[in-house]
Parts: C-alpha cells; sequence; structure tokens
C-alpha cells in the first residue's frame, strides 16, 4: 500500500443516513486514511440502498487512489447533488476501495458508528 494512504476494516457496525433515510448499515466498511485528512468510511454498495443514488457526469482524480465518479442522494424532499463518491477501477494502492462508496457529511447526510 502507499504510504500516503492506508485502508483497513473499520470495527463495529457503520451506518449512512441521508434526509431522514437510512440508506446503508454494514459490519464491513473499510477505513481510508489519507496523509494528515481525518479518516473516511466506505461502504460496500452490497450493504447499501443504491436506489437512493443517482450516478452524475461529475470525476476527480486523486494521484494515489484514481478517478473518482460521483453519486447524488435522491431524498423525499430533494436531491444532494454529488454528495458520495467511488473509485470504480481504483489504483493497485488502492484496489480495497472497488465496490465501495464513500459519503460527504454534512447536515443532511451522517456517517456513524452504532
Amino acid at each position: 500500500m502507499g504510504a500516503h494512504i492506508s485502508i483497513r476494516k473499520a470495527s463495529g457496525t457503520w451506518t449512512v443516513r441521508a434526509g431522514g433515510a437510512v440508506l446503508g448499515e454494514t459490519t464491513n466498511a473499510l477505513e481510508l486514511t489519507e496523509g494528515d485528512l481525518k479518516p473516511v468510511i466506505y461502504f460496500p454498495r452490497s450493504d447499501l440502498a443504491m436506489a437512493f443514488l443517482d450516478r452524475t457526469k461529475q470525476t476527480a482524480v486523486c494521484p494515489y487512489k484514481g478517478e473518482a465518479v460521483y453519486f447524488s442522494i435522491v431524498t423525499k424532499s430533494k436531491t444532494l447533488e454529488n454528495m458520495a463518491w467511488s473509485y470504480e477501477a481504483p489504483k493497485p494502492a488502492a484496489a480495497d476501495l472497488a465496490d465501495h462508496i464513500a459519503f460527504y457529511t454534512q447536515d443532511l447526510v451522517a456517517v456513524e458508528q452504532i
């Protein structure tokens, strides 16, 4: 694994909620640590309600992880634009992130250990 990033199994059970709805719950989350940034929790797609996520045209490139694609979260009251991302073909140092999605947290989106 690259010295700049570290990926490990996150301990415990994790949940992601948006607009009051539970989008997913898992005991198979991954925790990515990158440099001095706050750790990020990645959820397996198989543990998410993918019907609430719409892929957008936004992309970004990370020199350590590869190209990220983004998703909007569709709630009952609004669409939260580009609030989740995934590395669908990650670089070798981030290969464990394949088939996982992470979420930006803010007032309407919460990622929590339960």
